[in-house]
C-alpha cells in the first residue's frame, strides 16, 4: 500500500488516468468515428492527455476544493 502522505499525488495520477482515459476515447470517436485504427489513434491521444493531465490535476485540485468550500453552506 501507498503510504498516506503520498495521497494527493495518488489521486492525481488516478482522477488523470480516468478522466483522461474516457475524455480521449469521446473526443477521438467525435473526431474520427471507429476507423480501422481506432483503438491506436485512441490509445496515442489517452497517453498525450494522460501526461498533460496528471499535472493540471495537481495544481486543480487544492484550487477546487477551496473554491467550493466557500460556496457550501457550513
Amino acid at each position: 500500500m501507498i503510504n498516506k502522505k503520498y495521497e494527493k499525488y495518488a489521486f492525481a495520477i488516478v482522477m488523470s488516468a480516468i478522466m483522461s482515459f474516457i475524455m480521449s476515447f469521446v473526443v477521438t470517436f467525435i473526431n474520427l468515428g471507429f476507423i480501422d485504427d481506432f483503438f491506436i489513434k485512441w490509445i496515442e491521444a489517452w497517453i498525450k492527455a494522460f501526461i498533460i493531465a496528471v499535472p493540471i490535476i495537481s495544481v486543480v485540485v487544492p484550487l477546487v476544493r477551496k473554491i467550493v468550500s466557500k460556496i457550501i453552506k457550513g
